[in-house]
C-alpha cells in the first residue's frame, strides 16, 4: 500500500466524523452547557471563597474561574472522547466497524485514524468553549485575567495529544463492552471519578494539604495530567512530566484497545439473541 492510500483512508475517516458532528448541531450545545455551566454558576458561587496564590503556570494570584478554565476544557475533551467511543460501539453494533475493517489498510491505522478524528472534533468544541470563556474573563478581570496570546496556538498540538490519549481510553473501554446498553453505565463508573478525583477543580498541593490518599489517587490520575498539559499549555510553558504521563497512557490504552478490539463483538451478540 502507498502512502496515498494510507492518506486517502485518514482523510475519508475525518471527514466523515467532522460531517457527522455539524450534521448532530445539539452535540456542539451539549459539549458546551457542561463546562459552561461550571464556569457562570459554579465558578460564580465560589469566587469569593476561592482562589489560589501564585503557582506555576501563574504569576500571581489566580481567580477560581481561571484555575478551573483549563480543567473545563479537558473536560470537553473527555466527554467527546467517551462520545467518541459510543459512537464506535453503535456503528460495531450496526455492522460499520466490520466494514471499516475489510479496508487492506492495518487495523491499528484505522483505529488510530478514528481516534485522531475524534480528537480534531473536541479540538473544534473546546476552541468554541475557550473563545466564550475568554469573553467572560476578559469582561471580568480584563487583560490581567487573560494567558498570553501565543498560548491559544501552542495550545492547538495538546489538545491534539490529550484528545488521542483520553479517546484511547474510551477506545480501550468501548473494546471490552458487548453492546450499547452497558456503554452508559460504564462510563459513569469511569468519567465522573477522573473528573472529580483530578486537578481539574483543585491544585495537587492543596488536595495534598487535605488528604494524602486523595493526593496519590489524583497523582496517579491520568486525567490530573491532561489538565496540567492544557494549563502550561494555556501560558506557553512546558510540563514534561505530564506530557509523558499523557503520552505513555494513551499509547498503553491504545496498544491494548487495538490488540482486543473485534469489530464483531457485538454484532455476534444481537445474533444469539
Amino acid at each position: 500500500m502507498s502512502i496515498h492510500n494510507y492518506v486517502r483512508c485518514f482523510l475519508g475517516i475525518l471527514q466523515r466524523e467532522i460531517y457527522r458532528f455539524f450534521q448532530q448541531t445539539g452535540r456542539l450545545l451539549a459539549a458546551l452547557v457542561r463546562p459552561l455551566v461550571w464556569l457562570f454558576v459554579f465558578a460564580t458561587g465560589f469566587r469569593n471563597v476561592m482562589g489560589f496564590p501564585s503557582s506555576p503556570p501563574y504569576t500571581s494570584y489566580v481567580e477560581y474561574d481561571v484555575y478551573i478554565t483549563p480543567g473545563l476544557v479537558a473536560m470537553i475533551i473527555l466527554f467527546n472522547g467517551m462520545q467518541t467511543s459510543l459512537s464506535m460501539v453503535l456503528d460495531r453494533e450496526m455492522g460499520s466497524m466490520k466494514t471499516l475493517f475489510s479496508s487492506p489498510l492495518p487495523r491499528w491505522f484505522l483505529l488510530t485514524s478514528k481516534l485522531i478524528a475524534g480528537a480534531f472534533v473536541s479540538i473544534l468544541q473546546s476552541y468554541a468553549y475557550i473563545l466564550i470563556a475568554t469573553l467572560w474573563i476578559y469582561y471580568r478581570l480584563g487583560t490581567a485575567g487573560l494567558p498570553p496570546w501565543e498560548g491559544y496556538f501552542i495550545l492547538l498540538p495538546t489538545l491534539l495529544i490529550c484528545g488521542v490519549a483520553l479517546g484511547a481510553m474510551g477506545l480501550f473501554v468501548s473494546s471490552r463492552v458487548r453492546q450499547i446498553e452497558n456503554f452508559a453505565g460504564v462510563m459513569n463508573f469511569f468519567i465522573f471519578p477522573m473528573f472529580f478525583v483530578s486537578t481539574a477543580l483543585y491544585p495537587f498541593w492543596q488536595i495534598k494539604i487535605s488528604s494524602k490518599v486523595m493526593y496519590g489517587l489524583a497523582y496517579l490520575n491520568p486525567f490530573s495530567h491532561v489538565v496540567e498539559l492544557i494549563r502550561f499549555g494555556f501560558y506557553a510553558e512546558p510540563n514534561l512530566e505530564s506530557l509523558i504521563w499523557v503520552i505513555c497512557v494513551g499509547a498503553f490504552f491504545l496498544g491494548c484497545a487495538i490488540w482486543g478490539y473485534d469489530a464483531t463483538r457485538g454484532t455476534v451478540a444481537r445474533k444469539m439473541m
